[in-house]
């Protein structure tokens, strides 16, 4: 039976059977005894012309919990059951309907985190990325056919002959093409996925304060106790589309506090997993052995080096830092630009998201 045959048996008010597909009709939903359970609009949509590529039933109830919950125990009572989590998705790929590209774009078009990452998702979604792959894809099986026709018919005169000289060049820019195409991608890639990003830095020099004052909330304790965050501390943040996942960490130093000192080592795993990495420094103290440590320990990382406590008198000076007051919130906003800038996508507004996003 089909969805149609099936909601056809408790539905009064026109028979689905004979209904044209893509309609609207009313009438109500019948318990057993042929009493109304709720008065509501049936839309019929049959095969091929879905999502699914199958026959589809889609009910309007009324608002409310408990009538809902009715309607749907009278239907689960006709031997329905309820679909599994990317149940549709999985029906629409089996059937054709659409290809993998399209179904992962579709997850990520229900998890998008940004306007960008939404745009990028749309773009799986009405087959611009399938299209990219299937491009290339014919290039690449055109040069091989050119190869084979030489291999297997050389007395063929009006073949091109495909010499070194022709092969190199063709694959070359063929090969120039899938590298721009994997550049491009992992940029589309972060803003998809969002950017894992850490917040490092010695004990007390503001880590979480500026975790507080990038999400503009306060998510994480501060206090002028040394110590105070023992743990990591997660947030995301939208900075103009890109999504960070903000990681602030426990002050990274010699401890013989056991928890502290827990609290240190998930900090430099947390570490050695970032994306990107915001040192923080404290701007109205000279450097410190912890200070060159940290610069040491994160030099090959992808970094931003935060000067915090602009608001103080300056006695840290240090070249390529970003300044800032996590108590003003001066300096922000340079930050969120420094921040696209290492990320090279100052041009996010403007960039094409015509590029594949996932890693497979």
């Amino acid at each position: 039976d089909t969805s149609i045959t099936q909601i056809n048996q408790i539905f009064k008010g026109f028979d689905l059977l004979k209904a044209k597909s893509h309609t609207l009709h009313y009438g109500h939903i019948i318990n057993d005894d042929g009493s109304y359970l709720d008065e509501v609009m049936v839309a019929v949509m049959k095969a091929p012309k879905t999502f699914t590529a199958e026959d589809v039933v889609e009910i309007s109830t009324h608002g409310g919990i408990l009538i809902t919950q009715k309607v749907l125990e009278r239907i689960l009572g006709l031997g329905i059951r309820l679909a599994e989590p990317g149940e549709f998705s999985q029906r629409a790929y089996l059937n054709g309907r659409i290809d993998l590209v399209e179904a992962e774009s579709i997850m990520d078009l229900i998890h998008a985190k940004s306007e960008q990452a939404l745009k990028i998702a749309n773009l799986g979604v009405r087959k611009e990325t399938s299209k990219l792959i299937r491009n290339l894809r014919s290039k690449l099986l055109t040069i091989i056919a050119q190869i084979e026709v030489n291999i297997d018919y050389p007395e063929y005169d009006d073949a091109l002959v495909m010499s070194k000289e022709i092969i190199g060049p063709k694959t070359k820019d063929l090969i120039d093409e899938i590298n721009i195409l994997l550049k491009e991608s992992q940029k589309n890639q972060m803003i998809r996925e969002g950017v894992k990003t850490v917040i490092i830095g010695k004990p007390n020099v503001g880590k979480s304060s500026l975790l507080n004052a990038l999400i503009d909330e306060d998510k994480a304790i501060v206090t002028e106790i040394e110590g105070t965050t023992r743990d990591t501390i997660e947030a995301y943040v939208n900075i103009s589309g890109v999504t960070l996942n903000l990681i602030d960490t426990a002050g990274i130093r010699e401890t013989s506090d056991v928890v502290e000192k827990i609290g240190v080592n998930r900090s430099i795993k947390a570490l050695n997993d970032a994306q990107l990495v915001l040192l923080v420094l404290d701007q109205s103290k000279l450097l410190t052995k912890e200070d060159k440590e940290l610069l040491e320990l994160t030099s090959h990382k992808k970094r931003i080096i935060i000067a915090n406590k602009s608001d103080l008198p300056q006695v840290l000076k240090m070249d390529e830092v970003v300044l800032v007051s996590t108590l003003t919130k001066a300096g922000l906003s340079k930050l969120e630009q420094a921040i696209l800038s290492i990320l090279s996508l100052e041009d996010i507004e403007q960039r094409d998201f015509n590029y594949l996003s996932n890693a497979r």
